[in-house]
């Protein structure tokens, strides 16, 4: 654990299945990580495959005040996608739930398992729309414009 808690932001995709009710999942279940809590999250997002295939994505973005690590949190967040049957047979590939943690405080961090912040958080409309909702200031207005032609939709 860390000292002190971190505000960290998750990303949250899935294209197989229900992918709806397995976002909504996702966010309950990432609510529900020890040792953190679940600040806000975003509406859902239904976005193109971006740099990726198969159906349309559901996405989200949930802001968590979190006491674990950067490495623990990406371990509780690799067994939520492994509970929901993630599997990854190549690179890109459709999943059942993708779960990325886009910041974490204010770290920078470079390893082969992880890096902080996600390194192309900023050229995804999945995650830059979701994060201006429930973190506007976190987002330019370039930013948004560079990405508006992702096909991206929220939804309800």
């Amino acid at each position: 654990m860390s000292a002190t808690p971190v505000m960290a932001c998750v990303a949250l995709g899935a294209n197989l299945g229900d992918a709806v009710a397995t976002v909504q999942q996702a966010l309950r279940d990432v609510a529900a990580l020890p040792d953190t809590l679940l600040l806000k999250a975003s509406s859902l997002y239904r976005s193109a495959p971006y740099e990726a295939q198969g159906p349309d994505f559901i996405n989200a973005v949930a802001l968590v005040q979190t006491q674990l690590n950067p490495l623990a949190l990406l371990h509780a967040l690799q067994a939520l996608e492994l509970q929901s049957g993630r599997e990854r047979p190549y690179k890109n590939a459709p999943r059942t739930l993708d779960l990325d943690i886009v910041f974490y405080g204010d770290v920078t961090l470079t390893t082969p398992e992880l890096t902080l912040p996600h390194p192309r958080w900023h050229e995804r409309a999945f995650v830059l729309q979701p994060l201006a909702e429930v973190w506007p200031e976190r987002v330019s207005a370039a930013q948004l414009a560079a990405v508006q032609h992702q096909a991206i939709q929220r939804m309800g």
